[in-house]
């Protein structure tokens, strides 16, 4: 009863992002002109590795910071937002391999990338610790997995507003802003290397492994 459940989320969140996704650049500009581009731009400086994998493309905002001469994969599970993505990867000159796939259900083999990149993603993964275990399972057993992601403020006030708030965001475009990364983090079993607030204790920026 789970798996259908989680399905039906699945095709619902879907649908929202591709019904959003020729305006979600914009919907992203004031995220970008509050620090977003620097964050995932920091993001990339650290990543390290020759095969990577971005897990949850969106439009492509990160490909023009992808790093050269590397075997480079994108995914995500939106066919319009993947259409964009493969424009924009065309015109940065990008050699990627973006392709349509669930983060819940990924088509790799066990151990097949030396870094994965998410990039604001797991505030829309229905099953979040499932993702990340897939994530684990496709990431070799010294890779690294980067993370930009928003979570849930410890702060009483700040927090109780996103839960208040969290309903209009998941109806509107399928993102929880109350996700508990960390401890999501925890059950997938990863060990947490790195850990640094980036706006307050809401944007986060994560280096963890098995």
């Amino acid at each position: 009863m789970k798996s259908v459940i989680n399905m039906n989320k699945n095709d619902i969140i879907k649908k929202r992002y591709n019904r959003v996704a020729k305006y979600y650049d914009l919907m992203e500009g004031l995220m970008e002109s509050s620090g977003g581009k620097t964050w995932r731009k920091k993001l990339w400086s650290l990543v390290k590795g020759d095969t990577i994998l971005e897990a949850g493309v969106g439009t492509g905002n990160n490909i023009e910071m992808y790093p050269d001469g590397k075997k480079i994969f994108a995914i995500d599970f939106a066919s319009k937002m993947v259409e964009i993505a493969k424009e924009k990867a065309k015109k940065y000159g990008k050699d990627v391999d973006i392709r349509i796939m669930d983060i819940e259900n990924l088509e790799f083999p066990d151990k097949t990338f030396d870094a994965i990149v998410t990039s604001c993603v797991f505030c829309s993964v229905p099953d979040p610790v499932k993702g990340l275990l897939e994530l684990k399972r496709v990431l070799k057993d010294d890779g690294r997995l980067y993370m930009l992601e928003h979570v849930r403020s410890k702060k009483i006030i700040i927090g109780t507003l996103m839960d208040l708030l969290n309903p209009i965001t998941v109806a509107a475009w399928g993102a929880n802003i109350n996700r508990d990364t960390v401890e999501n983090l925890r059950k997938a079993g990863f060990n947490i290397f790195k850990e640094e607030n980036l706006a307050l204790d809401i944007m986060k920026l994560f280096i963890v492994g098995k």
